[in-house]
């Protein structure tokens, strides 16, 4: 069984098209395979920035043979009366290469059709692979990708070499690019620094030992393993710790090809800056990795050592001059930081707040200070609903005023990242309270799906507030998310909305907020609220629907009963009460998993579908003034009313308390006189001539749907 070896030389290939590449291939390749039946017995992606590399184990010599069934014209369109064929019948035959013999007559449901089985005899795996590679090679996609030479060809990197072994024998194929083409051979390339010869890949399962000793490490998650070895070993050769930061370590593995951890210093007068400044031009903009202090805890601290660590492509036997290097690069990025820090902290924050006029935040929007002041308002909004305090309130005032004002700073305008966390840093050194300090950087969380939620009650809201406004403003311009576009991200600030509001469990009306945001912008744009609301209304439903079924692992049939389906009584009140509504979804998950739903499903789905057939309002929960007890014919209606008065205090508690336990044991203590009234002895038929009595029984009915109802629409949830 041979082994086949691609390998795709380039010049060095960014980060970026690297990791994505490898991730097409990984899909592709085995998919192309399958396809064309190339059984095998495994697929490896290799990459490094000089090469792209697939290992294909196990093949098959040839293809296996291909046997179909293939139906052809009718009957009696092939064949003439007398059996003769017909000249349909002959091209059919012509175009699937048999003999009319092959003819096989089968009736169908549309009478008699003409079918052959047709064998395609496999082809050698070689010719299969030659076809395929090109399609492997140039259907990656990736940004920017270039052209080179005189030719058409598309890549990221001009392509340099070309490795194509099936075992030991080189399978022929030109890549041609104008007057540029690039053959298939053994040929290799080492490392650029340590083994600048070529390499001459004997077997196609000697590559990646053959690559090892040109000081080539081929193997993405041994570099990634190898690199995190070498950075803590290197930490606390330095007594310290360090943290492996995802990105940073995704992109440095695909920056290397023999990684070697080299550790420098700078002054340690550059401590003085914040820890994030530092650790911010260390691995955002120099691919360093920070060293830290070790904690009393034996984990690493916030307070850093004055070293650094990068991973080197190098020589190692040169650490020194590159550390060196490396020194002199962070040295000048940290006095840049340095002195922005120390420009900045001349004037208090609130100082910036007139350089915010200059700010666009979006064209038709106006400049960065306006939408301030429309934070401010809706700030002042949820604080009113919450019933806050006067201190509360003026500290999530003064948090939204000065919300943005860092991103006129001189630290921001060179380091973006930092926007939030320098006006922290400077509210406090202008003499902020500690809330509004804190307000000013975790308003901007979480800043990513993996990232934290804001904490305090101030971060929060200016959170909430900030989002709240953007959303508004956004849609107000049409500028609606469709498909997979979303450039202001809005999916993600709706997300963040539900999510700080169910973390922070705050009692917000969301609907009311969004009515009274949009309202205000409307006037302030000359927009029409009335097209605007139900459109953002939809928008936080699709969000709230996708974050309890996805991060809340609620069923889909459980949402639509939380959420109703084109229901706008669910609806509004999904808005108006989000805590209610996760509340309430979580619970009815809860009791289908200990089987308390299934106990009521029966009765209450079974009233729920009959009720339809009645008139009476949902919201009706007390029997008395509508059922009359002279029309009874049976006990069991008599028992249900009984247990319907009887259910009536525990379904007021629960609207009262949100405490739905108390409703959904009530509802399995009456579900057996519900049984008995459906199918017992003394079952009812709903439906009665009498209109009357067919009224009477079908509001026990309703009314039962009503109280069940205040914990979810039974009627959208599918029996389990």
């Amino acid at each position: 069984m041979p082994s086949f070896l691609l390998e795709v030389g380039t010049e060095e290939l960014p980060a970026s098209f690297l990791s994505g590449a490898i991730a097409q291939w990984q899909q592709r390749i085995p998919k192309s395979l399958d396809e064309n039946s190339l059984v095998n017995d495994g697929v490896k992606i290799y990459g490094t920035p000089r090469r792209l590399a697939v290992l294909i184990t196990g093949l098959p010599v040839q293809q296996p043979d291909r046997e179909e069934e293939i139906k052809g014209p009718p009957a009696k369109a092939a064949f003439k009366e007398d059996g003769t064929v017909t000249p349909a019948g002959a091209g059919f035959a012509k175009k699937q290469g048999v003999e009319i013999s092959a003819f096989e007559i089968r009736p169908t449901e549309k009478g008699d059709f003409i079918f052959v089985k047709k064998v395609t005899p496999g082809r050698p795996v070689a010719d299969i692979l030659r076809e395929l590679i090109p399609q492997w090679i140039f259907s990656l996609e990736g940004k920017r990708l270039m052209r080179w030479g005189d030719g058409d060809v598309r890549f990221s990197r001009p392509i340099r070499w070309l490795v194509m072994l099936l075992d030991d024998i080189i399978l022929p194929l030109e890549l041609a690019n104008g007057s540029e083409t690039v053959k298939s051979d053994r040929i290799s390339r080492g490392h650029r620094i340590l083994h600048q010869g070529d390499i001459s890949i004997n077997h196609a399962n000697d590559y990646v030992e053959m690559l090892r000793q040109g000081y080539v490490v081929v193997d993405v998650d041994e570099r990634n393993r190898t690199i995190q070895e070498q950075v803590n070993a290197a930490a606390k050769s330095k007594n310290g710790m360090t943290e492996i930061y995802p990105d940073l370590l995704a992109e440095v593995v695909n920056l290397v090809e023999y990684p070697s951890a080299v550790v420098g210093n700078f002054e340690e007068a550059f401590l003085e800056l914040p820890t994030e400044v530092t650790t911010t031009v260390m691995v955002t903009h120099q691919r360093y990795f920070p060293v830290f202090k070790i904690s009393n805890t034996s984990e690493a601290s916030q307070e850093l050592l004055p070293n650094f660590i990068t991973i080197s492509n190098g020589n190692p036997q040169k650490s020194e001059i590159i550390a060196e290097g490396n020194g002199k690069v962070i040295r000048a990025r940290l006095a840049d930081g340095r002195y922005f820090y120390e420009k900045d902290l001349e004037k208090p924050l609130e100082s910036f707040l007139p350089k915010l006029e200059k700010v666009t935040f979006q064209e038709d929007l106006g400049s960065v200070r306006r939408k301030v002041d429309r934070i401010c308002k809706i700030a002042e909004l949820i604080s009113l609903q919450l019933k806050l305090g006067e201190n509360d309130r003026n500290h999530i005032q003064r948090a939204a005023l000065l919300c943005k004002a860092d991103l006129v700073s001189n630290m921001v305008y060179e380091f973006p990242e930092l926007q939030g966390i320098m006006g922290e840093k400077y509210a406090v050194k202008s003499g902020e309270n500690e809330a509004v300090s804190k307000a000013i950087s975790e308003h901007y969380l979480p800043r990513n799906a993996d990232d934290i939620l804001p904490q305090t009650l101030a971060g929060q809201i200016v959170g909430l507030a900030d989002r709240l406004d953007t959303l508004a403003s956004i849609f107000g311009l049409g500028m609606i998310p469709s498909g997979s576009s979303d450039p202001f991200a809005l999916r993600r600030a709706a997300n963040a909305i539900v999510n700080i509001t169910w973390t922070g469990n705050l009692q917000i009306n969301l609907q009311a907020l969004l009515e009274q945001v949009t309202n205000n912008f409307a006037i302030e744009y000359n927009k029409d609220a009335n097209k605007l609301i139900p459109l953002l209304k939809d928008f936080f439903l699709q969000r709230i629907r996708t974050l309890l079924q996805e991060e809340k692992g609620i069923d889909y049939d459980l949402v639509n009963a939380i959420l109703g389906e084109s229901d706008s009584e669910y609806t509004e009140r999904a808005l108006q009460d989000l805590i209610d509504t996760r509340n309430r979804a979580v619970f009815l998950q809860e009791i289908r998993n200990d089987g308390r739903l299934a106990d009521i499903y029966e009765t209450v789905n079974r009233s729920t579908r009959l009720a339809a057939q009645g008139d009476l309002d949902t919201q009706q929960l007390e029997p008395s003034p509508l059922i009359q007890e002279n029309l009874f014919q049976k006990p069991s209606e008599a028992a249900f009313y009984s247990a319907l008065v009887n259910l009536l205090p525990q379904t007021q508690a629960a609207q009262k308390s949100r405490d739905y336990q108390q409703l959904v044991s009530a509802l399995q203590q009456i579900a057996p006189t519900v049984g008995n009234f459906f199918d017992g002895a003394e079952s009812v038929l709903v439906m009665d001539e009498n209109p009357e009595i067919k009224r009477n029984r079908l509001h026990l009915l309703s009314l039962l749907r009503n109280h069940s109802r205040v914990l979810a629409d039974f009627g959208c949830i599918v029996k389990n």
